[in-house]
């Protein structure tokens, strides 16, 4: 059987698609993506939320968001978040054909490189991502979540 599978950006009407999306991602209550946000997303230049239709259903999603560099005159670097493909959709492309739109908007914006960070748990996104050409050997990641924040009350 044979499916067609569409990527473009996100509307505010996939926004309850999106939010079921990343409560596959991460299990927290917390997880709310409103059609207001969406909007303000796809208005912006910067940041591109996509979504892959398969069959008139939206079955994966992955967020670029643009930086503005200032050390290579007027270049760009991309950092990719919640990279999601339904867990009854994959391995049949929507991964892959994500990830080759934001490669081709990263070369549309003059993008000099693209990083991302995935839980060290994710193995199998670990391989997908290796199977893209991202390497975790040559650079480490590091994150301070908004609760550790060092600010003076």
């Amino acid at each position: 059987m044979h499916q067609e599978i569409k990527i473009r950006r996100a509307t505010p009407d996939d926004a309850s698609a999106i939010e079921a999306l990343y409560r596959e991602l991460v299990k927290n209550p917390a997880i709310r993506v409103s059609p207001q946000r969406l909007e303000q997303v796809a208005r912006g230049e910067h940041t591109f939320l996509l979504v892959a239709v398969c069959d008139g259903a939206v079955a994966g999603t992955a967020l670029l968001s643009l930086c503005l560099d200032v050390m290579f005159g007027n270049q760009t670097f991309g950092v990719i978040e919640n990279v999601v493909v339904s867990g009854d959709a994959r391995s049949a492309g929507i991964g892959a054909m994500l990830m080759l739109e934001i490669e081709r908007i990263a070369t549309t914006n003059q993008c000099s490189k693209l990083m991302l960070l995935s839980t060290a748990s994710r193995t199998d996104a670990h391989r997908f991502f290796a199977r893209h050409g991202f390497q975790d050997s040559s650079k480490r990641g590091f994150v301070k979540y908004r609760r550790d924040f060092n600010l003076a009350t």
